[in-house]
This record gives C-alpha cells, sequence and structure tokens, in this order.
C-alpha cells in the first residue's frame, strides 16, 4: 500500500509539475523606448511566462549589429525594420520577418516651422542632415522626385545621431530619418516647433517600421510562435489600458520616466500593430519595387524567403 502510494504521488507530480521555462533573449533596435512598449507589458503581464518563455531584453551597442546577429545564430530574435529587412534579404543574409511590432513608417523629413521650407520643392540648395545612408537616401529621392528636385540639388550631411540638434543650430536646414513620435515632441521641449513631411505621402510607399525578425533557417523553433502570440496580448493590454501600460513601462528601468518619452508614448500607440502576425504580403512587394527602382537593391528574393506568417 505506501509502495503504491509513493508510486501514484510521483506521478502525479510528473504530471504536474511545470515545464521549466525556455530562455529566449530578443535583442532590440535600440535602447528601450515607447516603441518598445507591447515588448515590456508582456514580460510584466506574464504574457510570455504563459508560452512558456523566460524572455530577456538587450540594448544593441550597435543598432547596425541585431539582424547580423541573429543571421549568424548569437540570437534568436531580434527587433529590426522592414526597408533594412529587404536589402539584408537581397544581400542573402538568412532573416525573416515573424511579426510586425510598429506598423506604419516613423519617419519622417523635418524641418522648423518657422524656417524657409513649406514646400519639399524649397529643399532645392538646402542642406539635409542624415544619420544613416542608404535607405535614408533612397527615402530621401522617392520624396524629392514628385517635388522636381534631385539628390544632386540638394547637401546631404552626416550628422550622425545629432539630427534635433544640426536642426536647431543651422548646421542643416532639413533632416531625414527623425522619427515623427521623437524628434518632433525633441524639438517642442527645445523651445521649437519641427515641420514634418511624411514619406508615406510623398513618393515613398507605405511599410512597417519596426519588426521581429528571426533566422530563416531556424523558423522551426517553437519559441518563436509562443513569443508572437504573446506579443499580441501585450498589444491589446497596452491599447486597451495605455495609462496602466504607461505605468509598467516607465518603471520597467530608470531614465523612462521624462518628459520625451511621456509625449512619445501617445503618438506611438495608435501605430502598434493590432496583429502582430500578420503579413500584408502587397505591402512587402511595392516596397521591394521601389527600392528596386531606386536601385538599393538589385533583385527581389522571394517574399517566403525572409517574411512569413508563423503557424
Amino acid at each position: 500500500m505506501t509502495f503504491r502510494f509513493v508510486f501514484c504521488f510521483i506521478v502525479a507530480l510528473s504530471v504536474t509539475a511545470p515545464a521549466k521555462a525556455e530562455k529566449l533573449t530578443v535583442l532590440l533596435d535600440w535602447f528601450v523606448n515607447p516603441d518598445h512598449a507591447p515588448l515590456i507589458v508582456a514580460l510584466d503581464q506574464g504574457y510570455f511566462a504563459d508560452e512558456g518563455l523566460e524572455v530577456e531584453f538587450l540594448e544593441p551597442a550597435d543598432p547596425n549589429d541585431p539582424p547580423k546577429l541573429v543571421a549568424a545564430g548569437q540570437v534568436p530574435i531580434a527587433i529590426s525594420y522592414q526597408p533594412q529587412l529587404h536589402m539584408q534579404a537581397a544581400q542573402g543574409l538568412p532573416v525573416a520577418r515573424i511579426a510586425t511590432l510598429v506598423a506604419t513608417p516613423l519617419n519622417t523629413l523635418v524641418v522648423l516651422a518657422d524656417g524657409p521650407i513649406e514646400t519639399l520643392a524649397d529643399l532645392e540648395g538646402r542642406k539635409i542632415g542624415y544619420s544613416v545612408g542608404g535607405f535614408a537616401e533612397a527615402m530621401l529621392r522617392g520624396m524629392l522626385a514628385p517635388a522636381g528636385v534631385t539628390l544632386a540639388d540638394v547637401e546631404l550631411i552626416n550628422v550622425n545621431f545629432a539630427l534635433s540638434a544640426s536642426l536647431l543650430s543651422g548646421q542643416v536646414d532639413a533632416v531625414i530619418g527623425a522619427y515623427r513620435n521623437f524628434e518632433l515632441n525633441q524639438l517642442e521641449i527645445e523651445g521649437s516647433e519641427g515641420r514634418a513631411f511624411y514619406p508615406e505621402e510623398n513618393g515613398v510607399p507605405a511599410y512597417d517600421e519596426l519588426v521581429v525578425i528571426a533566422n530563416a533557417d531556424n523558423l522551426d523553433d517553437p519559441r518563436l510562435a509562443g513569443f508572437v502570440r504573446a506579443l499580441e496580448r501585450g498589444t491589446i493590454y497596452t491599447i486597451n489600458h495605455p495609462e496602466a501600460s504607461w505605468e509598467i513601462f516607465k518603471a520597467y528601468k530608470p531614465g523612462l520616466d521624462d518628459e520625451l518619452n511621456r509625449r512619445a508614448w501617445w503618438d506611438t500607440l495608435p501605430r502598434f500593430a493590432l496583429r502582430p502576425a500578420a503579413l500584408d504580403e502587397g505591402r512587402y512587394r511595392r516596397f521591394a519595387e521601389f527600392l528596386i527602382e531606386q536601385e538599393v537593391i538589385d533583385e527581389i528574393p522571394a517574399l517566403e524567403t525572409y517574411a512569413v506568417e508563423l503557424e
């Protein structure tokens, strides 16, 4: 009887004991900011834990590193950008989009509202600052063309990441690559008002700003689908409970509770992908064709090799 009791007790423990959580490292695209709100909320609310995941978020030392580290198999998941994903796929990098975090462009071309630039045509003969070459130049070329201006008509200046500072100091007349939810708020905090020209309204196809990428050769990793399900729950909670989610976000780490993040928080909320797993194939094809037209890439890889919906 005693043996039978012990045996049954052991069997019961083996059935009811929770499985050990699978560790999952997620490399962010940049330092933690409101763009990452659904991820922080999903972690706080236990949605990743519900999927058997122990998730850790890391900030990159270099924002160019995340796709490279995913491709090399050094991290399983990273946050990246749709435009860069097309270029990386065309270069043969084994990375694939598995979810969308921010479903609209955040990039803008910004000038000072009280300055001489009222239309894109006014940029002829002006200085334009940028942080990262490549796509920024392609986007600028696409925006200027309808206004009858070419890249040869402007002077491009690499201002690194001092976009707002270079504009305020008069070093440049405009900046490309400024985020509408950050730099516009930053300018206002500094006592100036910015005027934004949105790429998707000026010759550039709409695209997903932030996407979740994984190694294209490891898409059968069961942790990935669980991560995406938890991300959706985190997004829904963030949208349904913005005030409570802000409290969760600002408590995640020191330094997040400041005026810029508070303003950016409300500007970012409408831009999260409510169905992170869903893939708009037409949007991806249109943007790939735009990059071909801008001579950023030479050929378009098969979409299913770098953008998928997980089962």
